[in-house]
């Protein structure tokens, strides 16, 4: 797929189709494209969980917040819920700086997961401590994101921003709009 489109293609998915499972093969081929990606001195000093149990999903999901801007949206209901997930941790016994690490991972596991036919939210919003206790994690290890994968059930709208308003929002029909800065507003001219 043209890299264009892939990345105009990979929006943040709130809502799946969670009775589709994703195979534990292909999560592991998306997490062996963000251990090829670049790290901070070359330390790599990432780790992941991979989810993609029924009951396992169910472990993470009460520890994530979902759109911070649809206040009154408790994040996906039953059989909308992501059908896997990808949690990156920093592993402090390589090193207590992940820098950027995780952000770079996150990306090129959801342009893998698009490229795929799947989607995701990079989630960072969690309840950390306890979503580690949750899946058993030693001490050494500190929760970076989680990456919700699964089917996507809804379409998302990329619109003109308006009156510098970045919330993204849903109309009556569900669908998400998402407002972003046009490229001659984000290009300095010195």
């Amino acid at each position: 797929m043209d890299l264009g489109k892939l990345v105009l293609m990979t929006r943040s998915c709130r809502r799946f189709d969670e009775s589709l499972l994703i195979d534990r093969q292909l999560l592991e081929g998306l997490v062996n494209l963000a251990r090829l990606s670049a790290s901070g001195a070359n330390r790599q000093p990432l780790k992941y969980i991979i989810v993609n149990s029924p009951d396992t999903c169910q472990k993470v999901f009460p520890f994530l917040a979902w759109a911070g801007y649809l206040t009154e949206w408790p994040g996906p209901g039953n059989g909308e819920r992501p059908s896997a997930y990808i949690v990156v941790a920093g592993d402090r016994s390589v090193t207590d700086n992940f820098g950027i690490d995780h952000g770079i991972a996150a990306q090129t596991i959801m342009l893998g997961a698009t490229e795929a036919g799947y989607g995701g939210c990079i989630i960072a919003s969690i309840k950390r401590q306890e979503l580690a206790d949750s899946l058993g994690l030693t001490d050494n290890f500190e929760i970076l994101l989680v990456l919700a994968l699964g089917k996507p059930v809804e379409k998302i709208i990329l619109e003109d921003i308006k009156d510098n308003d970045v919330r993204y929002w849903r109309d009556s029909e569900g669908n998400h709009h998402v407002p972003k800065r046009k490229l001659e507003d984000i290009i300095l001219k010195l």
